[in-house]
């Protein structure tokens, strides 16, 4: 194998199939990342029998060939490489990296016993790149990280018709995106479980394009896989990844819980002082929320040691006209930060129903205005001592 391409190329594409690569193999085989030259120019391909990534970038190529080498050395070295072409040599043995003065020789992997990557599932729909990302990026910030609970680990892909939702939660908030795509067929229904970190990445890398095409092998899980293929910096852009098994809790009614009381405040003004006030809270404390007439004020403390507390402008809503549900309301301040670090309105509204109940946040484009269903937030309340 011979082949010429851009340092700027190479280095970019090694790095993004090389992201997944397991830090410790089941198999040393999987560390390597798999090198192929052919007349369409050059792939590169990483697997761990989980995850799959793919990337197709131009390159002159004088000899076809494949090779395997470590993709995490070859991702080191193409990251520090000076800015010149860079030629890639190989044989059954050892790959010769150079490019300018510099010159590197791997030692090569053999090919033959590195497993084959899973075929893309047949399409079923696209979404639009840009939409996918910031979908995926409001949603999983309510995923869980715990990977002895793994299906709280997922994000929830729901497909009817010309609609996909995707729904996240770690028990103790949960995050609903609803947005429009186009099926390949309008009859379409069906549901996947995604791992969400491998969701992220994904939406993230292939935002460069118009869109990305969504290909599910199956509605069910553990056995199925999903595919997505769009295009990023240099090249096309192709994933694959098991479907987490297990039942998804049936969180979605939880959504669509009747308001007692409704809060709404400006976005930044409540996202700065939420930090400010935050950083005096104790660990495993709550930020509390004060409710007033017009306004609101957080409060925060670690025992005798540092208090804080700052007031904000509100617009305070009982639902039906009667008394405030409640005058104050506890909130874990990362998951709060977190949902509002997502929500992309000036304007959030905090739907309260009791204390210690579930609040739901939405966005609002007008402090006055009609709540918008599209994001939908819940986080449960923490107790507040009596």
């Amino acid at each position: 194998m011979k082949i010429r391409l851009e340092r700027d190329v190479l280095a970019e594409a090694v790095q993004w199939a090389a992201r997944s690569l397991p830090t410790r193999p089941s198999v040393p085989i999987l560390a390597g990342l798999l090198v192929t030259a052919s007349e369409s120019g050059v792939t590169l391909s990483s697997f761990d029998y989980e995850t799959s990534a793919q990337i197709n970038v131009a390159a002159q190529v004088s000899d076809e060939g494949q090779a395997l080498v470590s993709g995490r050395l070859l991702a080191d070295i193409s990251r520090s490489l000076p800015n010149k072409p860079v030629d890639l040599v190989s044989d059954e043995t050892r790959m010769e990296i150079t490019c300018g003065s510099a010159r590197f020789t791997l030692q090569a992997l053999p090919v033959g016993d590195y497993p084959s990557l899973p075929d893309m599932p047949e399409a079923t729909g696209t979404v639009p790149s840009e939409a996918f990302a910031q979908a995926v990026g409001q949603v999983v910030v309510a995923a869980g990280r715990d990977e002895l609970l793994p299906v709280f680990t997922g994000v929830r892909l729901e497909i009817e018709g010309d609609t996909l939702s995707l729904l996240a939660t770690d028990r103790y908030r949960m995050a609903l995106k609803e947005l429009n795509w186009n099926p390949g067929s309008p009859q379409i229904s069906t549901a996947a479980l995604v791992p969400a970190r491998v969701l992220a990445d994904t939406a993230r890398s292939m935002s460069a394009g118009d869109e990305i095409t969504l290909s599910l092998s199956s509605g069910g899980a553990g056995d199925g896989i999903i595919g997505f293929e769009g295009h990023g910096a240099g090249g096309v852009r192709q994933t694959t990844t098991r479907l987490l098994d297990g039942e998804f809790p049936k969180v979605r009614h939880i959504m669509n819980t009747q308001s007692a009381l409704n809060v709404r405040v400006s976005t930044a003004e409540l996202i700065s002082a939420a930090k400010r006030v935050a950083l005096v809270a104790e660990r495993n404390t709550s930020l509390r929320m004060l409710i007033g007439d017009g306004s609101i004020t957080l409060e925060a403390a670690t025992g005798d040691q540092a208090q804080a507390s700052e007031a904000i402008e509100a617009t305070i809503e009982p639902v039906g006209g009667g008394e405030p549900a409640l005058d104050a309301a506890g909130f874990n301040p990362t998951y709060l930060l977190d949902a509002l670090g997502v929500i992309d309105t000036p304007y959030v509204n905090f739907a309260f129903t009791a204390p210690g109940k579930p609040c739901l946040l939405t966005g609002l484009n007008e402090i006055d205005g009609d709540s918008l269903g599209d994001y939908r937030h819940v986080i449960m309340l923490m107790r507040l001592p009596s």
